[in-house]
């Protein structure tokens, strides 16, 4: 019997930012407009939900 394959995580994923994931640390500066190491700052000091990432980005 197949699996049924539903969008629950993909919903859950993209609502995250991997800091150790090059990719979706390049992904997430380039959306920005900003330096990969603000990224990762960023996630470190707010965790990896990726409104709060964003929102930290753009306070400095």
């Amino acid at each position: 019997m197949a699996k049924t394959h539903t969008s629950r995580g993909r919903a859950q994923d993209r609502a995250r930012v991997a800091g150790g994931q090059d990719h979706e640390v390049k992904y997430a500066a380039e959306k920005e407009g900003v330096s990969k190491n603000t990224v990762k700052k960023a996630v470190k000091s707010v965790g990896n939900s990726r409104k709060k990432v964003e929102a930290e980005i753009g306070r400095h």
